[in-house]
């Protein structure tokens, strides 16, 4: 491949959110996340693979979540950004209809673990 054909390919790269299945999971416990997803009723808003019930309409579909480029359409999805939105989405987007659950920091990274499970 030329160095040119890359340079080509490469905004194609960047806009596609390539991820890297091998990259460290995020730390926090996906199973007590699962957990604390039903505690906190998320699925009342989403649909969320994995999660019986969780079959919302009102929020989008976290199907593959952990393969967007973006969260809420505004945050680069890393889990830092993702326990962010979790915890003060109106931080984020004053505007959003999703609501500050009180979700502890805690967890909200179990939350975030659960959801890069589902690419």
């Amino acid at each position: 491949m030329t160095a040119r054909t890359v340079l080509l390919l490469l905004p194609l790269l960047i806009a596609s959110g390539c991820s890297s299945d091998e990259a460290e999971p995020p730390p926090g416990d996906p199973e007590v996340g699962q957990a604390a997803i039903r505690e906190y009723g998320c699925g009342s808003c989403h649909v969320i693979p994995g999660i019986g019930g969780a079959d919302g309409r009102t929020g989008p579909s976290l199907e593959r979540i952990a393969r967007r480029v973006y969260l809420a359409g505004v945050l680069p999805n890393t889990p830092d950004d993702m326990v962010r939105w979790i915890r003060e989405p109106e931080a984020v987007d004053p505007r959003t209809a999703m609501p500050n659950m009180g979700v502890g920091e805690s967890d909200a990274r179990n939350i975030t673990a659960y959801l890069y499970t589902l690419k």
